[in-house]
């Protein structure tokens, strides 16, 4: 299974998995509740900016690289948010209602960014523990929301990996040359997610 792990000694790298998680939930929580207002995405920008420096990625700028790099990976998603909104609803809640989008999926990355799949997974299935006595698999429940948590941003990770290679041999982008690569990669990821899930006994 791919990982997005960064290893690091960061803050969020030496807080247990479980209490990470609560505390990343609780941030998108509160960033998700916040109104449509131009305060409250100078909030949300400068609460998610703060995140990232105290999270201690340790990627040479206090973590505004990894940020810049999850913004990135998001631009067509916000554009297209922004523009559908920016017609029906004004500039204001437009703005805003995309920072908070971009915010709350940059913090969510936090969780695979400074944990271990393991862990997670881990963490996950001990807090599902109780939910076995209706008769959910806290094991396969763990495996499945893991997978969706990662997914995305690993196939972001391909496509990136893809572009770059294709920069590096000067390559002209086109939409032929960019997804015969990438199907090759995000199907061997898929042979690999395959072969992880079955390792653990999901089928």
């Amino acid at each position: 299974m791919i990982t997005l792990y960064r290893p690091g000694n960061g803050f969020l790298h030496r807080m247990p998995t479980g209490r990470k998680t609560v505390l990343i939930l609780a941030l998108v929580l509160c960033v998700s509740l916040l109104p449509s207002a131009w305060w409250a995405a100078t909030i949300t920008a400068v609460m998610t900016v703060l995140t990232y420096v105290v999270a201690g990625l340790g990627d040479g700028l206090l973590g505004m690289r990894s940020l810049a790099r999850q913004v990135t990976t998001l631009r067509w998603m916000l554009a297209i948010t922004l523009a559908s909104q920016l017609l029906f609803l004004g500039p204001e809640p437009a703005v805003s209602s995309t920072i908070r989008i971009c915010a709350a999926v940059s913090l969510s990355a936090l969780l695979p960014l400074t944990t271990r799949v393991t862990a997670i997974l881990d963490a996950i299935e001990h807090g599902l523990r109780p939910l076995a006595y209706l008769r959910l698999d806290p094991k396969r429940a763990a495996i499945t929301l893991t997978v969706a948590f990662t997914t995305i941003p690993a196939l972001a990770g391909l496509a990136r990996e893809v572009r770059d290679a294709q920069r590096a041999r000067g390559a002209r982008g086109s939409l032929r040359t960019f997804a015969v690569p990438f199907l090759v990669l995000a199907s061997r990821h898929a042979f690999q997610l395959g072969d992880a899930l079955t390792a653990r006994g999901m089928r």
